[in-house]
């Protein structure tokens, strides 16, 4: 305890020595301005903001429904087109994405429950209700984001509300 304390008052010490003795030059903020860094204030102290972080994939995505409705997937459970659900060349079965659709900026956390798309150039088979809440269930194919998503509970999967 008497350790943290001493070296909590060397430290704040040091800091005011050295504001006392430096010559005034810009603050953490004005330095920030001046290279453009985006910057954040907390409580007196100033942090980068986080980068973005980078997609999975971007590329187009399709849909499935009532053909295959009632059909096997490749997990082994039947196809629902009113889950939301997709099917994906390479991921691990169960895993979850966000798919952002790129036009309209909608998106929604599918799971992956099967194999494909099976047309070339398409990176995701998205269900039927996916589609139409991603709003692109008219068109047919759409430019997508994915981002590897991991649920902290199961309610965060619940669909909020239909669009339609």
């Amino acid at each position: 305890m008497r350790r943290r304390l001493a070296e909590s008052l060397a430290i704040i010490l040091s800091v005011a020595s050295l504001g006392a003795g430096a010559a005034s030059g810009p603050s953490s903020l004005e330095a920030a301005k001046v290279t453009k860094a985006p910057v954040t204030q907390i409580s007196g102290h100033t942090t980068k903001k986080p980068k973005k972080s980078q997609p999975y994939q971007v590329g187009t995505a399709s849909w499935y429904g009532e053909y295959f409705q009632g059909k096997q997937t490749a997990s082994g459970e039947p196809y629902d087109m009113r889950d939301f659900t997709a099917a994906h060349p390479s991921l691990p079965l169960g895993s979850f994405v966000k798919v952002t659709n790129l036009r309209n900026g909608k998106a929604v956390v599918v799971r992956i429950n099967d194999r494909g798309p099976v047309v070339d150039g398409r990176i995701i088979d998205v269900s039927y209700n996916a589609a139409r809440s991603l709003g692109f269930k008219e068109r047919g194919i759409q430019k997508v984001r994915l981002d590897l998503y991991q649920p902290t509970t199961l309610a965060e999967l619940q669909p909020v509300a239909n669009p339609d």
